[in-house]
């Protein structure tokens, strides 16, 4: 019998369908790879991607040259634009303003790898701090209100080239579905003087039905009102709203995480495309009682319909309890650390 549940932060229903349960080798996953391929992400080809905002490179190593760990370029084919005015304005009942903002690729390595599991945790902490530095930066703007990062793997997730990259976009204005987590954070706040995501930590420690990992900063867990199979959030333990506030201990803790959880997810699931997006509180407003940053992970196993599309529902053949404990069981093996030297900003 199905199941309908319901998203306690923002009211959306979701239908556990357990009679269209699939195991997770029923899922069609082929990895689609595209090595041999000419990338001009891969170290040497840094001429084929507009001048870098920011590297962390070698002693002695310049701009727009070899030499690099990991590099920011400005995307070639940006959704938002960082010069000009917003000239907010209406036509009628209708607002509109200029697409002022920033688009920005992040390039995670110099070597031609596929995805965040292949990356060594040292390597994936430099990528974090990227990400900080880099919302650290645009938050300065007082023109833009929003950092998403966010990361496409695979043709099905979105993902137009290979090389393991990901990607901010910074908007004016807050996007709805940080807007609805936010407004139904702050209900529950108000009711009930709590954060509804630290909530959520305990109750998933209390009950580890749909436990992935846990570890002393961070909780890995499959959600209740899961909307994908295999949907998986990380959410740091301790309660703070803007990711761009991480320190030092929780990159290194959080690097490790992700790249477990990600390697897990790839193991069980045969490399399915995926996506993974960090969740944040606005700029323009200070640390947050009732809101929690944290990241969604979402392989791409099943597709939106015509009923999705019509009713706002997510139909999820698999049970989040099922995902979280087949997630538990994958054995990683161990992987040789990749020789890096250690950080160096600028």
């Amino acid at each position: 019998m199905p199941d309908l549940r319901k998203d306690p932060i923002v009211g959306r229903w979701v239908i556990i369908a357990t009679s269209r349960a699939k195991r997770p080798h029923d899922f069609d996953t082929t990895p689609q790879r595209q090595k041999g391929r000419f990338c001009p992400f891969c170290e040497g080809n840094e001429d084929k991607t507009p001048n870098e905002i920011i590297a962390y490179r070698r002693p002695g190593s310049v701009p727009n040259r070899p030499g690099w760990r990991v590099r920011v370029v400005p995307n070639k084919y940006p959704a938002l634009e960082i010069e000009g005015d917003l000239n907010k304005r209406g036509e009628g009942i209708y607002d509109m303003m200029r697409g002022v903002g920033a688009h920005e690729v992040i390039i995670e390595c110099p070597q031609h790898l596929i995805s965040t599991s292949e990356l060594s945790e040292e390597q994936l902490r430099e990528v974090l701090w990227v990400y900080r530095d880099r919302l650290v930066d645009l938050k300065r703007d007082r023109r833009l209100v929003y950092g998403m990062v966010f990361k496409n793997v695979g043709a099905a997730a979105g993902a137009s080239l290979e090389h393991t990259h990901s990607q901010l976009i910074v908007t004016p204005i807050v996007p709805i579905n940080v807007w609805e987590e936010m407004t139904g954070s702050l209900e529950f706040y108000n009711y009930r003087g709590r954060c509804i995501y630290c909530d959520m930590i305990q109750q998933e420690l209390a009950t580890e039905k749909r436990v992935v990992l846990d570890t002393p900063l961070f909780l890995a867990f499959c959600p209740f009102a899961s909307r994908f199979p295999f949907e998986t959030w990380v959410l740091p333990k301790s309660h703070s709203s803007h990711f761009e506030n991480i320190q030092k201990n929780g990159v290194d803790d959080l690097s490790g995480v992700l790249r477990q959880v990600i390697a897990k997810i790839e193991a069980a699931l045969g490399q399915p495309a995926y996506n993974y997006i960090i969740h944040t509180a606005p700029f323009d407003t200070q640390e947050l009682s009732h809101y929690h940053w944290h990241i969604e992970i979402m392989p791409s196993l099943t597709k939106a319909a015509g009923f999705e599309w019509g009713t706002g529902f997510y139909i999820n053949p698999v049970p989040p309890e099922d995902a979280a404990a087949f997630l538990r069981e994958v054995e990683l093996e161990a992987q040789e650390p990749q020789s890096i030297s250690l950080r160096q900003t600028g």
